[in-house]
């Protein structure tokens, strides 16, 4: 072997021992984003009824700052009460996700729903990564070991499947948007509805401006979002229902078919919201509240729960109630007309 042939592969293996640490972290790091994120199943059947609602931020009760807590109380009973199939959470369940003590408020405030054996399917919220994120998660988790660590899954129950998302990352890119677009590309054929559920909403009309001293706009993540699902509700056989939170206070919009709920009335400090002309539900009250999600074969009737107590005593009323079909139900009532 000529020197030059010798020169030639020692700078070959130099290449290749000085790639393979890097090679090595790319390949540990595709397998972290490509890991499968768990699929739940729930043997109910129809008809059964479920309670979607967040923003609760589990706290110290002496502090009032940070949330509403007889409102919280309320709420937690009246939901108990209800006995719902399963509870679904939009996200911000405490107040910090890395407070241990945050986290045993809601141990001891939910307590009944775990006697009565409730299942609950949460969102991450952005309180719920408040600090070091290793740290809120490990709480996070430990509270709901059948995730399997899955910041986004999905749940099968009867004729649904719920979609959850973890709106602290894209929802339309990536390992999440990639997920999220198989699974609406593999909808079984006996399903009506496909709930979609995140903490922070595609639709809102509240804003950053804070006119009543809080609010947040819609972000162009969640918009985008909206718009696919949109596109896909043109041509799909199942009904989309989405539910977030994030805005502190109750709304329904209408685009595309999609039906969008922001369900962010849990106890953390409700606001008024500058109502669009084109909102489907105008309130200028706060909305202190939960959704209790009726489904039946092809047919959904979802209804708003709302508590107040500036009397001293709980007044519950349901200022909003609305009744979704799946297109197929909606085709043949349009044909029988």
């Amino acid at each position: 072997m000529n020197s030059q042939s010798k020169t030639f592969r020692m700078a070959a293996l130099l290449l290749a021992l000085l790639t393979l640490p890097f090679l090595s972290s790319c390949t540990k790091k595709s397998s972290a984003q490509t890991s499968n994120p768990t699929d739940l199943q729930l043997d109910i059947k129809t008809p059964f009824r479920f309670v979607a609602y967040g923003d609760t931020r589990f706290h110290d009760p002496k502090d009032t700052e940070a949330a509403n807590p007889p409102v919280r109380v309320a709420l937690v009973k009246a939901i108990a009460d209800a006995n719902p199939a399963f509870i679904c959470f939009t996200g911000d369940i405490v107040y910090n996700g890395y407070d241990a003590d945050d986290w045993k408020v809601w141990d001891s405030e939910t307590s009944i729903w775990r006697e009565k054996k409730i299942p609950i399917y949460p969102a991450l919220g952005n309180h719920d990564l408040h600090g070091k994120e290793k740290t809120a998660l490990g709480n996070y988790f430990q509270r709901f070991p059948d995730l399997k660590n899955s910041r986004y899954y999905s749940v099968r129950a009867a004729n649904t499947l719920i979609l959850v998302l973890d709106s602290s990352m894209e929802e339309t890119a990536g390992p999440q948007g990639q997920w999220l677009a198989d699974k609406l590309d593999h909808v079984p054929a006996d399903l009506d509805f496909v709930f979609v559920m995140l903490h922070h909403p595609p639709y809102t009309s509240s804003s950053d401006a804070k006119l009543f001293g809080g609010g947040h706009s819609a972000r162009p993540h969640e918009q985008a979002m909206g718009k696919m699902l949109e596109e896909r509700q043109a041509h799909a056989r199942y009904r989309i229902v989405v539910f977030s939170g994030h805005v502190h206070n109750y709304e329904r919009h209408e685009h595309g078919g999609v039906t969008y709920f922001v369900t962010g009335g849990g106890a953390a400090h409700a606001y008024p919201i500058e109502r669009a002309a084109d909102d489907p539900f105008k309130s200028k009250e706060i909305n202190y509240h939960y959704l209790m999600v009726e489904v039946d074969h092809q047919q959904l009737k979802i209804t708003m729960n709302r508590v107040d107590l500036t009397s001293g005593k709980a007044v519950w009323t349901q200022p909003d109630t609305v009744s979704i079909s799946s297109p197929v139900a909606a085709a043949a009532a349009a044909a029988g007309r």
